[in-house]
């Protein structure tokens, strides 16, 4: 019998992935850390351990079938359970004009976004509804891109879209089973992915200018709030933004 719970995060090495790891384990979860590089992950896992939680790294490429498939093997064969998943794994494509953009380019976002999303949260739906006792949460990051795109972002933000429809379905068919599914779209987060943020970068005007940051730890936080609800209880949708980013304003 597990005295903690169980979360998965993906994309857990850095950035918000970790900060939700970092977030969950001071609630008491112990956090499946996914990623492709063994060093960030174990860093994760040290962090957690610190912080008076517990962890566990496991490299896996969310794109691959067969590797998604054998991180919920051995999920199943270590923890016996799975309470929740994270979906947080995701990577951009060169900002270019889309008829400057290469096939591959728009293909490896599309894996790992979009079928990496959907290849886990279809383990772990499976899981959740073997395992006694039934059910789970899933959380998938959509970005605010899922609402409005940023120019040149074809590949991300048709991922960004269909997170929805995914987090939407999910949670339908989730239902009868007690699997819980939410979305969280982060704006603006401070991470790597941000680091060019706050020296400018190009609006929908086609100027540039100098976005807003937010401390990535809030993102966090913002995700074990959720993971925290009872099971009766879904976010379906949380926007979590830097305040004085242009998202609510005009182009």
């Amino acid at each position: 019998m597990q005295d903690r719970r169980i979360a998965m995060v993906t994309g857990a090495g850095t950035g918000v992935g970790r900060a939700a790891a970092l977030a969950l384990a001071r609630d008491g979860w112990h956090v499946v850390a996914v990623g492709r590089r063994a060093q960030p992950l174990a860093g994760t896992v040290e962090e957690c351990e610190r912080l008076g939680g517990s962890g566990s790294a496991v490299p896996a490429d969310v794109s691959d079938p067969a590797s998604v498939a054998a991180l919920f093997d051995r999920v199943r064969a270590d923890r016996g359970r799975l309470d929740l998943l994270f979906n947080n794994a995701g990577t951009v494509a060169p900002a270019v004009p889309v008829d400057e953009l290469d096939v591959e380019d728009w293909q490896r976002v599309v894996n790992v976004n979009l079928s990496g999303s959907f290849l886990c949260a279809r383990q772990a739906f499976g899981m959740m509804k073997a395992q006694e006792p039934a059910g789970g949460r899933i959380i998938n990051n959509g970005s605010v891109s899922a609402h409005t795109p940023r120019p040149n972002s074809a590949p991300y933000t048709a991922t960004k879209h269909a997170i929805t429809g995914l987090t939407k379905s999910l949670s339908l068919d989730g239902r009868p089973f007690g699997i819980t599914c939410g979305q969280i779209d982060i704006g603006n987060a401070r991470t790597d992915m941000t680091a060019r943020m706050p020296e400018g970068v190009v609006q929908a005007d086609g100027s540039v200018k100098p976005e807003a940051t937010f401390d990535a730890a809030d993102a966090g936080r913002a995700v074990a709030y959720m993971a925290s609800l009872p099971a009766g209880t879904n976010v379906l949708t949380m926007t979590v933004m830097a305040n004085g980013m242009p998202f609510v304003g005009r182009g």
